[in-house]
């Protein structure tokens, strides 16, 4: 089974505005909502893909309630933990050519101990041996900077997969868990390890040190240039498909999905990778993080490239 976990999920709503300009009045000329929050973008491009999951959040009040029957009319299986509250709503501004965005996010319900102990024993109850679970995005306030690494712990030793999509120091103590791998962009990459992430080779230096601290493998995406995968046997570098970038949004989570999609199901991981890399595509390539299924798409089959950079 493939599961999402989304602490801190949105509902987000999204302006398109002739340009964008500050100091004045602007007058949005299209809106939409969509259900938000990293870990359930990537429910999405699962079921995108055609592969059933499990999206797990912590919600609260109406905005939490339209969360849940969203991804429940996208068909997506939801278990939620109803904390008090309300659920943030996150707000972007985009140029009507996508020239340019704003995206502003709201801070989230808090979560108190007695909910954190009911994540983790929900968790608890549900990890089962070769699962993969997607821990992705922020924390609430009031949960533990521990909490990633916490759920890390009880996913690995009922034998399922921990993937992280996270960063500062809830990143850098997830990675001390021992994932079985990470994710982090170019600028997540240079804070968790010190050392500059502006080329391939940087990226693949500093995912060589992340690796070194007990994950499995590492993943540093890198924009339009593409990303590269660290494993205990080789490196690997992938490259998108030339796109015209409309909205890139999600497509860090919607690369997560594809590249976890292609390892459950016994991929290796240079094509697991090359996957990841055009559904991140796929996504900056549309004005929204949603569309019907990827086989529609002018990016399917996946046309990115991997080649093997290192092997140790």
């Amino acid at each position: 089974m493939l599961y999402s976990i989304t602490l801190n999920p949105a509902v987000d709503r999204e302006l398109t505005v002739p340009e964008i300009a500050f100091d004045e009045v602007l007058r949005a000329s299209a809106s939409r909502v969509d259900y938000g929050g990293k870990g359930f973008n990537v429910s999405r491009m699962w079921a995108s893909l055609g592969a059933a999951s499990v999206a797990l959040g912590v919600a609260g009040g109406r905005s939490g309630q339209l969360l849940a029957e969203g991804l429940a009319g996208l068909d997506i299986e939801t278990d939620f933990l109803w904390i008090p509250g309300e659920t943030r709503t996150n707000v972007s501004i985009v140029a009507a050519d996508h020239s340019h965005y704003i995206k502003v996010n709201e801070a989230g319900p808090a979560m108190d101990a007695s909910a954190y102990q009911a994540l983790l024993d929900k968790v608890m109850n549900l990890a089962r041996t070769g699962d993969w679970w997607v821990l992705a995005g922020s924390l609430p306030p009031g949960a533990p900077v521990t909490a990633y690494a916490d759920l890390i712990r009880i996913i690995q030793k009922a034998g399922g997969h921990a993937v992280l999509d996270a960063s500062g120091q809830a990143l850098a103590l997830g990675c001390q868990a021992g994932p079985h791998l990470v994710k982090p962009n170019a600028v997540e990459a240079e804070a968790l390890t010190g050392r500059p992430v502006e080329t391939m080779d940087d990226a693949i230096a500093a995912a060589g040190q992340i690796r070194a601290w007990g994950v499995g493998a590492v993943v540093i995406s890198m924009g339009a240039a593409g990303a590269v995968m660290a494993t205990e046997a080789d490196v690997w570098q992938a490259s998108p498909p030339p796109i015209r970038e409309r909205n890139p949004i999600g497509a860090g989570d919607s690369m997560v999905a594809g590249l976890v999609w292609r390892l459950a199901q016994g991929a290796p991981p240079e094509e697991a990778l090359r996957w990841g890399v055009a559904c991140g595509a796929a996504t900056a390539a549309t004005s929204g993080p949603a569309w019907g299924p990827l086989n529609r798409s002018p990016l399917w089959p996946p046309p990115s490239q991997c080649r093997l950079l290192e092997n140790p």
